[in-house]
């Protein structure tokens, strides 16, 4: 996680205000993707790239780059089937972020050595703050909770895992 340490505080596009918005908040229903088919990590990578492209505008090249650089300094798998792929992102200008449940779990280099089946991805920009070190705890605690997982994987469609989140999201509060 050192290299989201960033300086500043990101500010509201709209007030100038720092950005208070939660994971639920921030995740949103084009974002979450289920029953993903990726044949290893770097594939997974590369479609989340895609993804932030076609739907962001964001350059998936510069995605895929960002995440490999992370995920090369020490793996985002956290351990119980689930990776949260983070990076800094040039030339964005806020936070992304995406839910991925994979078809069929892969390899992700995870500390207790079981394949990951769930992706929770989040992009920042470059001028990082603390409101990505708050999305990453938040989505650690989540996904701490096998039970929550679990619920996660009964969903069928994106509607379904973005009520889950916002339900989720509240109790954290």
């Amino acid at each position: 996680m050192s290299d989201m340490i960033g300086i500043g505080r990101r500010q509201s596009a709209m007030d100038g205000r720092p950005d208070k918005r939660t994971l639920a908040e921030m995740l949103l229903p084009r974002d979450i993707l289920l029953e993903v088919k990726a044949p290893g990590k770097f594939e997974l990578l590369e479609q989340i790239g895609q993804h932030m492209e076609w739907v962001h505008g964001v350059s998936r090249d510069l995605v895929l780059r960002s995440l490999l650089h992370r995920e090369h300094i020490g793996s985002t798998a956290m351990g119980q089937g689930v990776a949260i792929p983070h990076a800094r992102i040039d030339n964005m200008d806020q936070i992304r972020i995406a839910y991925l449940h994979l078809g069929a779990a892969i390899d992700f280099d995870a500390p207790d050595g079981k394949p990951v089946e769930d992706v929770f991805v989040i992009l920042v920009p470059k001028a990082a703050s603390e409101v990505h070190l708050r999305i990453l705890g938040e989505a650690s605690q989540m996904f701490s909770d096998a039970q929550f997982r679990e619920q996660l994987h009964r969903c069928t469609h994106p509607a379904d895992v973005k009520l889950l989140f916002d339900t989720r999201g509240r109790s954290l509060r």
